[in-house]
């Protein structure tokens, strides 16, 4: 039986009188389990060795880890958001106020790694109409953010990650990025969040960060 392993994950205590079922739901995915380079390689090897659509669901994942999309954002792509005329891959993705979380457009810049997963990805499965979803399935035009979502938690369950869910590309991706230093306002943009407490939430405190900020006095 596969050991099963639990990412890193924060417990905080909130002293809330009223929360929406919104506020609910961004606080419980800023909570989900982030993972370390290693953690995310033996997903992907689970998912090379162990998935029928190894390269989509390895673009995939990817996408989440190395863009900070949101999963119904992934979900949402477009051929035409990702390609230009020209074949190549954008350095920056659009996307319009329907493809995004609070009715609200957004521009997500692609890093050159993800950049070129992509377009390992698009080899295999070459698109011909801008409109076409980016990621295909066998059932439908394209995934919802539910469906989605039960694609990506499923690769983590079976790879043996507790506490892993289709939000943990996101977190790990600006848990990341604030290890590096990167201060909480870009973080803010790259996220697409409105509230910089948003932001924060999603960070990942880890004891080298700490470690790495008393040595700066």
């Amino acid at each position: 039986m596969r050991q099963k392993e639990v990412g890193n994950t924060q417990s905080r205590k909130h002293t809330v009188h009223t929360k929406s079922r919104s506020t609910a739901q961004e606080h419980s995915m800023a909570q989900a389990a982030t993972l370390t380079q290693a953690q995310l390689q033996r997903v992907l090897d689970y998912v090379r060795g162990c998935t029928k659509h190894s390269v989509r669901n390895r673009a995939i994942l990817l996408t989440t880890h190395l863009s900070g999309m949101r999963i119904g954002e992934v979900a949402a792509l477009r051929y035409g958001d990702v390609v230009a005329a020209d074949g190549t891959i954008r350095l920056e993705v659009r996307l319009s106020a329907t493809q995004t979380k609070g009715n609200r457009a957004r521009v997500v810049l692609l890093p050159e790694r993800l950049r070129a997963e992509l377009a390992q990805y698009l080899q295999h499965f070459p698109q011909q109409s801008p409109n076409l979803p980016l990621f295909y399935t066998q059932r439908s035009p394209g995934f919802t953010a539910d469906t989605l979502t039960h694609v990506v938690n499923a690769m983590y369950k079976n790879a043996g990650f507790d506490g892993a869910s289709s939000h943990s590309g996101r977190r790990t991706f600006i848990t990341n990025l604030a290890e590096r230093g990167v201060g909480a306002r870009v973080l803010m943009e790259l996220a697409g969040h409105t509230n910089l407490s948003t932001t924060q939430r999603y960070i990942d405190i880890k004891p080298s960060m700490l470690r790495a900020a008393v040595e700066l006095v």
